[in-house]
């Protein structure tokens, strides 16, 4: 059994980025908007399809996607904040949950009577390749995606760190009214947030399809785990997110390992309910005053 702890805990690293990836957007969006977008899977899901029908379709590769969809999503992203769950919602927080709560219904159900519940990939000669490290197997797809999380995180925070965007977005996060009074467009810099956060989907969703299936039930596989990736990080920390998404990852596979793949996930939403009860500002997170 121990020779197969460690191929285990590399498989989950490969998986956590993909978490890593999605929690990264829903985060952000957390950060600054201060609200928990229920939607998140369903753009996800959005994207995945997206992504589909460009490889069977026009023959473009996922990965060569990347370019296409990033702004597509972004714009995507932006449009629904600055124009449907702002307006809709009123400034009241609470009416943005039930506003991205309707939004993920909306999707799920179009994307279901549009494309049916079959489950569609991507047949890719390189699908099944796999890199060999310290005697483990791992998927080309999964260490491509793993490498892409831990440039893209980075990336993120050189963006919200070293930019006028990325600092306006910190002040908004901040103080609202403090950025109003400076001269920050609010309204302006919540939408770019959350096109951001879409755009992190895209990116997920681009890295994911070689390896994964299409449906349109696909997000729920993932929202919730990003939820507890978000939490365990420390709601709002990019950083925390990357850690906690890899770190959720080598859980949910060493649990596959002993208790069965398809009770895989139970170390997750065990974690979950740990994270809740004894550090409940997570592992990078401040605590609330």
């Amino acid at each position: 059994m121990s020779s197969l702890i460690l191929p285990a805990v590399l498989s989950g690293l490969t998986m956590g980025a993909i978490y890593a990836l999605v929690a990264l957007g829903l985060t952000l969006i957390y950060g600054v908007l201060h609200i928990i977008n229920f939607a998140h899977g369903s753009l996800l899901m959005l994207a995945l399809y997206a992504a589909y029908f460009l490889f069977v379709h026009m023959g473009l590769d996922p990965y060569l996607a990347i370019p296409i969809l990033l702004p597509v999503f972004f714009c995507l992203g932006y449009v629904l904040q600055r124009w449907v769950i702002a307006p809709m919602s009123g400034g009241s927080e609470q009416n943005v949950l039930l506003v991205t709560l309707a939004l993920a219904l909306i999707i799920d159900n179009l994307a279901l009577y549009f494309w049916t519940s079959n489950t569609r990939s991507v047949d890719i000669p390189y699908a099944y390749n796999t890199v060999e490290f310290l005697g483990a197997y791992l998927p080309l797809g999964r260490v491509i995606a793993f490498f892409a999380a831990l440039a893209a995180a980075p990336l993120l925070w050189l963006f919200m760190t070293r930019t006028r965007t990325g600092s306006a977005i910190r002040a908004v996060a901040i103080e609202k009214r403090g950025a109003e009074i400076v001269g920050i467009d609010v309204n302006h810099t919540y939408a770019i947030c959350f096109g951001i956060g879409t755009a992190c989907v895209a990116l997920a969703a681009c890295l994911l399809l070689p390896t994964f299936y299409v449906t349109p039930q696909v997000g729920y596989t993932f929202v919730l785990v990003a939820f507890t990736t978000v939490v365990l990080g420390g709601m709002g920390s990019l950083p925390g997110a990357l850690i906690a998404g890899l770190l959720l990852g080598v859980i949910e596979s060493l649990c596959g390992l002993f208790l069965g793949e398809s009770l895989g996930q139970i170390g997750i939403f065990t974690a979950f309910i740990l994270i809740l009860l004894f550090k409940p500002s997570g592992l990078l997170g401040r605590r609330a005053a």
